[in-house]
């Protein structure tokens, strides 16, 4: 069985094709937040609503990280850094293959295996992986 790190970051782990980043977005201002709030950390304004996000996005910056964070149970080394979606929000993420990451370059949003739990399941996590545009 495969759960999600957190419920309520994406939409589905079963599908990680068709998943989408859930985020929020503020009725009062119009801004999105990640992951998606009910109070709008912009301008208080309450009952955000909670829509998925562009599954596609552009590295802003990304490095390597080679040794493991604590309580991280995931393989290392991995990438690490901002995207910067569509609708204007920077997501800090996983990038998959850090060696050919670099800012500029497009991404996708891809749902993968994080670690198993001690309940046997597979935990999964959102990172983004490099495409060709």
């Amino acid at each position: 069985m495969r759960i999600p790190l957190k419920d309520g970051l994406f939409t589905t782990p079963d599908d990680p094709q068709a998943a989408r980043l859930l985020g929020g977005r503020c009725a009062a201002c119009g801004r999105f937040n990640f992951p998606a709030q009910m109070i709008c950390p912009y301008c208080s304004g309450d009952g955000c609503e909670t829509i998925p996000l562009s599954p596609r996005g552009v590295i802003e910056v990304c490095t390597t990280v080679i040794n493991r964070p604590p309580g991280y149970e995931g393989s290392v080394p991995f990438g690490f850094g901002v995207v910067e979606l569509p609708e204007g929000i920077r997501i800090i993420t996983r990038i998959t293959d850090p060696g050919q990451a670099r800012p500029g370059q497009t991404v996708r949003l891809i749902i993968e295996p994080l670690c198993t739990n001690a309940d046997g399941h597979e935990v999964m996590t959102y990172a983004f992986a490099a495409i060709d545009v």
